[in-house]
């Protein structure tokens, strides 16, 4: 997880969300044999595998609304996955504090990302509303 910083541009979005979700089943998959553990490990499985495929069928978005919405739940999954993330940090129930703070940290950094790409995308359809 640690080479996503260093190998992927900061806007290849669709491999970053790909990572993630791998350092997320991967942390996931290391995590103790408890019933909490089960319970967030099962939540973040769904939240932190979300976004890269969301992303994925925002690409094919029907109009410009359908890709903002979808990368809404980008967004949407993206901070659940965070704050999911945060419970597990705070209940050490995990393996490497490394691995914890880098999932912590790319999270964070993916939700600053999107929340730009929705503002972006929102502006971008009204100015075209606005010219047509």
């Amino acid at each position: 997880m640690s080479e996503i910083r260093t190998k992927l541009n900061k806007f290849d979005l669709e491999e970053r969300l790909i990572r993630f979700a791998v350092a997320i089943v991967n942390l996931v998959s290391s995590m103790p044999d408890s019933r909490p553990a089960s319970h967030l490990g099962g939540q973040l499985l769904r939240s932190g595998t979300s976004p890269a495929l969301n992303y994925g069928e925002a690409q094919s978005g029907e109009s410009r609304k359908d890709f903002i919405h979808k990368l809404q739940i980008v967004l949407k999954e993206l901070r659940e996955s965070h704050v999911c993330l945060k419970i597990i940090f705070s209940s050490q129930l995990y393996n490497s504090k490394e691995q914890m703070e880098v999932l912590l940290a790319e999270s964070n950094e993916l939700i600053s990302i999107f929340v730009k790409s929705v503002e972006t995308a929102r502006k971008n359809d009204k100015q075209q509303v606005i010219t047509s």
